[in-house]
Order: C-alpha cells, then structure tokens, then sequence
C-alpha cells in the first residue's frame, strides 16, 4: 500500500524544521541549533509537551527510551554500586560517582562568570543558563519556564498531582526522588552527612550547611534595610521588624 502524506503537515514540519545553515537545523520556536533532523524533532518535544514512553508500572511518560529505561531503575533496579565510604547503594554508577563528591567535596569545574565550582561539567552547564538567561523548559499548563528540563518535570507534578516516588517502609509517595530519600531517613536513620569540623552527621545536606554556619561564621542572609548579616533567614526576619514594626 502506498504511503500518502499530507501537504499541510509537511509544510507545518518544513516551518519547524528549518536549516540555519547547510550544516545544522533550527527550531523556530526558540532559535536553538541542531547538527541533525533526528536531534531537532526530539529536541521539538520539548515545545509540543510529546511524551511517547510511558512506563508500565506507574505510567510516567518520557520524552527519549533512554529516559524511560533509565527510570525503569526505581521498579526494578538493584542497587549493585556500592560507596566504600558509608556503604550506601545506588542503582547506577553515575549516581556513585556523584555521590563521592560529597566525601571528597571535590569541585574541579569552576564557572568563568561568577568563580562558583561544581562537580562536573553537566551541574556547570546548568548553572551557566542562570548567566545567559536562557530558559528553553516551559510548562504548558501555566506557561512558566525553566532553564532545567528536571525543574519543569518536577514543576509539572504541581498540576497533576503525580506521585512516582513510593516509601519502601510506609509506601508515602512523593513528587521528587529527593523527597522520598530525605523521608525514608526517618526509616533507617541514616546520617550520610558529617561535619568536617566536629564529625557531627545529618540527614540531609541543608542542615550540615546550617549546622556549619557556627564554626565557619558564615552570615549569608544580609539585612534590605541595613548592612547587618545574619547566619540564619528566621533571625533575619525577626531583625528586619524593627525597621518595618511588623509586630511578629
């Protein structure tokens, strides 16, 4: 049988798909250039909101297979990458890899606008968007942009309530995987974060950097009305009443 093709679609796929140059495609939506077709249709999902790999078990749908796979992991993944610092497992070796960093604190990709270092090249891609003020992720039920396809998935749960992430010991759910981890803490106790001045340890790495704030003096939180800093944001707020006489 004969394939037909509709004029009116290829010419909205020829507007989408046009060549900048002869050696690359650009989406006319928001300027980005491509070196092939294939590349530029997935990257178009990002403006059409298309999510064509749908996981079986919990119905999440993805943009790539590869996506899809990769969070296959969760239902059926055994966790066979082992820190030989603390013993913590994780499904995938980059996930390890990652996670090492936080015993090493080794961050050997410094940003060459604002001096601030991360711990490999992908986390210093991300936070160079926040320079360029590129936001190519954009929610298509409120229409609010991201300059990280992970913020916009996470963003997207708040209109559809979705919960992917399940307890082991309770079955809560939960929006974000980091969530769900920081949960099941209470569960195991475990402490994976410790102090590198007194070896206290923490759950999560929020309270490790407050907790450092008393040996280290930092004071990030910096009074509007005055040059006054404070180590903490519920100290500042209390302070700024006196220039505002909220009463608390």
């Amino acid at each position: 049988m004969e394939e037909t093709h509709s004029p009116v679609k290829e010419e909205e796929e020829t507007d989408s798909l046009k060549r900048k140059d002869k050696n690359c495609f650009t989406c006319t939506q928001c300027g980005k250039s491509l070196l092939y077709k294939k590349s530029l249709r997935h990257h178009m999902m990002i403006h059409t909101g298309e999510k064509p790999c749908t996981c079986s078990e919990c119905g999440t749908s993805f943009r790539h297979p590869s996506s899809l796979i990769n969070h296959m992991l969760i239902h059926t993944g055994e966790k066979t990458h082992k820190c030989d610092q603390c013993g913590k497992t994780f499904l995938r070796a980059s996930e390890l890899k990652s996670h090492l960093q936080n015993h090493t604190k080794e961050t050997p990709y410094p940003c060459t606008v604002c001096g601030k270092s991360f711990k490999d090249q992908a986390r210093l891609n991300r936070h160079q968007k926040i320079h360029t003020g590129v936001r190519e992720y954009m929610c298509f039920k409120c229409e609010k942009t991201f300059y990280r396809v992970e913020h916009l998935k996470v963003h997207e749960r708040i209109h559809t309530a979705e919960k992917p992430y399940i307890c082991s010991m309770c079955s809560k759910g939960f929006s974000q995987l980091e969530q769900m981890k920081m949960h099941e803490r209470i569960h195991t106790g475990e402490k994976p974060y410790k102090c590198s001045h007194c070896n206290k340890r923490f759950s999560n790495s929020r309270n490790l950097k407050t907790h450092e704030r008393t040996h280290t003096g930092e004071k990030p939180y910096k009074c509007s009305h005055c040059d006054k800093r404070f180590s903490y944001p519920v100290i500042l707020k209390k302070h700024e009443r006196i220039h505002t006489r909220e009463k608390p």
